[in-house]
């Protein structure tokens, strides 16, 4: 976790902003300095995506977690607005010219937990073909599947966010591994 001291954190340039990162095997911890700099990890992130994974998101509300599955539907290559589905619950999306499905899932309504996330049908979608990313997934973890990647979000001033990438399964350390080296290649172990 960012313990503050800047002169003990690797530093490494995102576009045109740097990020502050803390390496470990397992994890990955990121500092975003904006919003737009939320939605570039997230595009990053985008682009390794296949079918079947999951991303969970765990924060505050307005910590980024719609901002940062813009970019990750961004780096699919979906075109047009992707919007918070906390009314609708999920929203779906799909890239011009291709079969593959984000699937954009907000639990923070569900008032029964594990009850009313089956009542949608999530778990269709959480072992689906698409990809699924589920903001508040710690609403119904006893259904999410064992191989996904977390990112816990918080709050580390008023424009800057901490992501924590988490992986649990192999695919999900391959694709945490995949990114590290894509968007910071030079602080990447090994």
């Amino acid at each position: 976790m960012y313990n503050g001291d800047q002169s003990t954190q690797p530093i490494a340039r995102l576009g045109r902003l740097q990020v502050s990162l803390i390496l470990d095997e397992h994890a990955l911890d990121v500092i975003s300095h904006s919003a737009e700099q939320t939605r570039r990890l997230g595009a990053h992130l985008g682009t390794m995506v296949q079918p079947g994974d999951v991303i969970c998101l765990q924060g505050e509300l307005g910590v980024g977690k719609t901002c940062f599955v813009q970019g990750l539907g961004q780096g699919m290559g979906i075109e047009g607005p992707i919007s918070s589905p906390s009314f609708t619950l999920v929203n779906e999306y799909s890239p011009p010219g291709s079969n593959l499905r984000l699937y954009h899932i907000d639990l923070y309504r569900l008032a029964e937990g594990i009850r009313d996330a089956l009542a949608i049908g999530l778990d269709e979608y959480l072992y689906g073909n698409g990809v699924c990313v589920v903001e508040w997934a710690e609403r119904a973890d006893d259904l999410m599947p064992a191989e996904r990647l977390t990112v816990e979000m918080h709050y580390v001033d008023f424009y800057k966010r901490g992501l924590l990438f988490r992986p649990l399964g192999a695919r999900a350390l391959r694709l945490l591994e995949q990114y590290r080296r894509q968007v910071f290649p030079r602080a990447s172990p090994g």
